[in-house]
Order: C-alpha cells, then sequence, then structure tokens
C-alpha cells in the first residue's frame, strides 16, 4: 500500500466531508422551510459522523488528517450564502445549490473508491458512507425537482 497516495486521497475526502457539513450548516440560515431544516440538519450531522469514522480509520493506520481547508468547498459555501440573499431565499435555488455539492461529494467517494490497497476495514467504511452520500444526494435532487 502507498501510504502517501492514500493519506492524499483521505484527505481529500475528509475535506469534502468537512466542506458539505459547513455548507448544510450554513444552508439551514438560508431556509426558512421546517423540512428542509431537518433535511439539512440530518445531512451536517451525517456528515460529522462521517469525520470521525474516517479520522478514526486513519489514525488506525497511522495517517494524519490535514488541517488545511479546501479553496472548492469555501467557494461553494460562498455560493450557497450568495444565492440565499440573491434569490430571497428561494427554495429551489437553493437546493440546486446543494445538490451541486452533493454531486462533488460522490465525486469524491467515487474517486476514493478506486485508491488501491485499501485495508478491507477501511474500504468498507468508504464504501457504506459512499452508499449514505448517493442517498443524501438522490434526497436533495428529488426535493429540487419537486420545488420547481
Amino acid at each position: 500500500m502507498d501510504s502517501k497516495a492514500l493519506q492524499a486521497g483521505l484527505n481529500e475526502l475528509l475535506e469534502t466531508l468537512k466542506d458539505g457539513q459547513r455548507g448544510y450548516t450554513e444552508a439551514l440560515t438560508d431556509v426558512e422551510d421546517p423540512d428542509l431544516k431537518q433535511v439539512f440538519k440530518k445531512y451536517a450531522a451525517q456528515r460529522s459522523e462521517y469525520i470521525t469514522e474516517l479520522e478514526d480509520q486513519m489514525h488506525k493506520l497511522n495517517l494524519h488528517p490535514q488541517e488545511e481547508s479546501s479553496i472548492t468547498g469555501t467557494v461553494h459555501r460562498a455560493f450557497i450564502n450568495l444565492k440565499g440573499l440573491v434569490t430571497g431565499k428561494d427554495r429551489h435555488s437553493i437546493l440546486a445549490e446543494c445538490e451541486r455539492g452533493e454531486d462533488y461529494a460522490k465525486k469524491a467517494y467515487e474517486t476514493a473508491q478506486q485508491l488501491q490497497d485499501v485495508p478491507s476495514e477501511l474500504k468498507s467504511l468508504i464504501e457504506k458512507q459512499a452508499a449514505g452520500i448517493k442517498q443524501g444526494h438522490d434526497e436533495i435532487r428529488n426535493l429540487r425537482d419537486a420545488a420547481k
């Protein structure tokens, strides 16, 4: 196993999760619909749980999470805030932006699933989390489509 490549891939996944968690937490302030508040709260908590699980696995493998923040995530969060202000908290626009974030998360998990020589416990965790990310993406997409 190339630990440098594995660490880089896992750090990218962690940053994606952190960006999603912050994005959903901030999106909570942009929505007034109680149902969306609950959905965003659920996915912010999911991302927080996934971060903890992934960091635990990294520590077991003597890999260290990086402390830097991703520029892409910062841009994404800023866009959610901008959307909320510009559109007057428009449900469809906020959900469309959240779906873009979900697309990014799905892609990050697809990339992580391609990492070579991943220990089986970590591989299982990545697959479990990827399924949860896909489910979240589909729920957000369906809510967005219903908001048209």
